[in-house]
């Protein structure tokens, strides 16, 4: 019988994998360091740990969001303002 949160960790491994295209140290630094996060945690099997680590995987979700809106604005702000001194 499969797991059910089986769909929710690969949905999180391709979010990942999709937001790790624009990682400063380039996509393939990023997508190597989620892959051995993902394998080291393959063989866990209790449901309230995988949640955790799920959990866990969303917050850094919304963490390289941040960064990339931050990259963002502060890329768009040095062409529309002049330096402050």
């Amino acid at each position: 019988m499969a797991n059910p949160l089986r769909g929710e960790v690969i949905r999180l491994y391709k979010n990942l994998l999709y937001l790790g295209r624009e990682y400063p140290k380039g996509s393939a630094y990023f997508r190597d360091r989620l892959k051995s996060a993902f394998m080291k945690n393959k063989d866990v099997t209790d449901p309230d740990k995988i949640k955790m680590l799920v959990a866990r995987g969303d917050f850094v979700i919304k963490e390289l969001e941040a960064l990339y809106f931050l990259r963002k604005y502060r890329a768009m702000k040095k062409r529309y303002y002049e330096p402050e001194e």
